[in-house]
C-alpha cells in the first residue's frame, strides 16, 4: 500500500505527496479578488510541502458568496490576480487547485470575526439568497428565493464558465463544492429541498443538479486535469442526506469524469449531533472508496503525521486534507516527513534549517 509521501497521480497531474491544503475561508477579499493575503496564505503552504493547495470556496456568481469578503471567480477580471498565486505554488513543486462554490441560502452572511449570526440585510450591503426552496437555514437567516428552472440552468452555466477561468488562471485541479449546506448540498438534502419538479423529491431528482454541474464543468475542464467533488456524506440527522445516498451519488458521478471525492459531512441543519473526534469522518472516505472504486480524500481532525500516514497505508483514503492543523503550522508536511522517516524536499532558501540529508527543491542556497 502507498504511504503519505508517495506521489498520487490523478489523470495527467501528479501530486508529490498525499497531503492537501483543505479549502479555508479567509474573509479577506473585496469584490471577490484574491489579495496579497491569499498569495502569502496559499504560497506558504506550498513552500511548506503540501502536494495540493486548494483555495477557499470561490463563488461562481457574486450572490454565491458566503460573505461579502469571500473569494470569487465569476468574471474574467478575476483571472489575472490568481495567475501570480498559481505560478508561485507550482514553482514550489505543489499543485494549485480551486474550489468552485455557491452558498445558496447560506449566502450574504457576516464574516465570523464580526460575531453576528445570520444574513446581512440588504440595507447593510447584503443581498437576496437563493435556494432550491424558500426554507431558511435557521431563524437568523433570510428566507431564500426558490430558483426557477431557468435560474438552475444559469447556475450550471456559471460553474462551467468558472472552470474555464480556472484553467486560464493556471489551476490544475478543480473541486466542486457540494457540501456543508451550500447550494448543491441544499438540492441533495430533503431538509432544504422541498421541490416537486425534476429537481426535487426522488434521489434521482435531488442529485440532478450536482450531476449537471459535474458534467458541465468536466466538458470545459481539460481532460488531462482532475475534477474533485466535495460532499457531505451525511447530514447527521434522521431523515436527511446520508451515506447510502452518498454512495449512489458517487456511482452517478464516476462516469461523468469525477476523479476524487472529498469526504466531509454536516452543514445542512443547525445543531446536528456530530460525534466529533480525531478522524471522525474518515470512515465515510473508506466506505465510499471501497464500494464505488472512486478515489477519496479524508478530512476532519487529522492532526498527527502518524494518523495521516495510517489513513493512507490502510487504504481508508487516497489523500488527506488538512485545514486547522495547516493554519497552526504551514510547514506540517516537512515536519511530518521527518517524523515518519520519509523524504520531502526542503526549499533551498530554508536548507540551513533542514534536517541533515533533506533534499532541497532548488540548488539555490541563500
Amino acid at each position: 500500500m502507498p504511504h503519505l509521501f508517495d506521489p498520487l497521480s490523478l489523470r495527467g497531474v501528479e501530486l508529490g505527496n498525499r497531503i492537501a491544503v483543505s479549502p479555508m475561508c479567509q474573509y479577506s477579499c473585496v469584490d471577490g479578488f484574491p489579495t496579497d493575503w491569499h498569495f502569502v496564505h496559499l504560497g506558504s503552504r506550498a513552500v511548506g510541502g503540501a502536494g495540493l493547495v486548494l483555495t477557499e470556496a470561490a463563488a461562481v456568481v457574486p450572490e454565491g458568496r458566503i460573505s461579502p469578503q469571500d473569494l470569487g471567480i465569476w468574471s474574467d477580471e478575476h483571472i489575472e490576480p490568481f495567475v501570480r498565486i498559481t505560478r508561485f505554488v507550482h514553482e514550489q513543486g505543489s499543485v494549485a487547485g480551486v474550489q468552485l462554490a455557491h452558498a445558496g441560502r447560506k449566502a450574504s452572511t457576516y464574516r465570523p470575526l464580526e460575531k453576528k449570526p445570520g444574513t446581512i440585510p440588504t440595507a447593510e450591503g447584503g443581498w437576496q439568497p437563493v435556494a432550491p426552496s424558500p426554507v431558511a437555514f435557521d431563524q437568523t437567516y433570510a428566507i431564500p428565493e426558490a430558483l426557477s428552472e431557468d435560474g438552475i440552468r444559469a447556475v450550471v452555466r456559471r460553474f462551467a464558465e468558472a472552470a474555464e477561468r480556472a484553467q486560464q488562471a493556471g489551476f490544475r485541479v478543480v473541486e466542486i463544492h457540494a457540501a456543508h449546506g451550500y447550494l448543491l448540498h441544499q438540492f441533495l438534502s430533503p431538509f432544504s429541498n422541498k421541490r416537486t419538479d425534476q429537481y426535487g423529491g426522488s434521489l434521482e431528482n435531488r442529485t440532478r443538479l450536482v450531476r449537471e454541474v459535474a458534467a458541465a464543468v468536466r466538458e470545459k475542464w481539460p481532460e488531462r486535469f482532475p475534477l474533485l467533488v466535495r460532499i457531505s456524506a451525511t447530514d447527521w440527522a434522521e431523515g436527511g442526506w446520508d451515506i447510502e445516498q452518498s454512495l449512489e451519488l458517487v456511482r452517478q458521478l464516476r462516469p461523468l469524469g469525477v476523479d476524487l471525492i472529498d469526504c466531509s459531512s454536516g452543514g445542512s441543519v443547525p445543531n446536528a449531533r456530530m460525534p466529533i473526534g480525531p478522524g471522525y469522518q474518515t470512515p465515510f472516505a473508506e466506505r465510499l472508496r471501497r464500494e464505488t472504486g472512486v478515489a477519496t480524500g479524508a478530512v476532519g481532525m487529522i492532526t498527527s503525521p502518524a494518523q495521516a500516514d495510517h489513513i493512507i497505508r490502510t487504504g481508508q483514503a487516497d489523500l488527506v486534507l488538512l485545514a486547522r492543523e495547516l493554519l497552526r503550522d504551514p510547514y506540517w508536511p516537512l515536519r511530518a516527513a521527518r517524523e515518519l522517516g520519509q523524504k520531502s524536499p526542503w526549499p533551498g532558501q530554508y536548507l540551513r534549517a533542514a534536517p541533515e540529508g533533506s533534499p532541497a527543491r532548488s540548488a539555490t542556497f541563500l
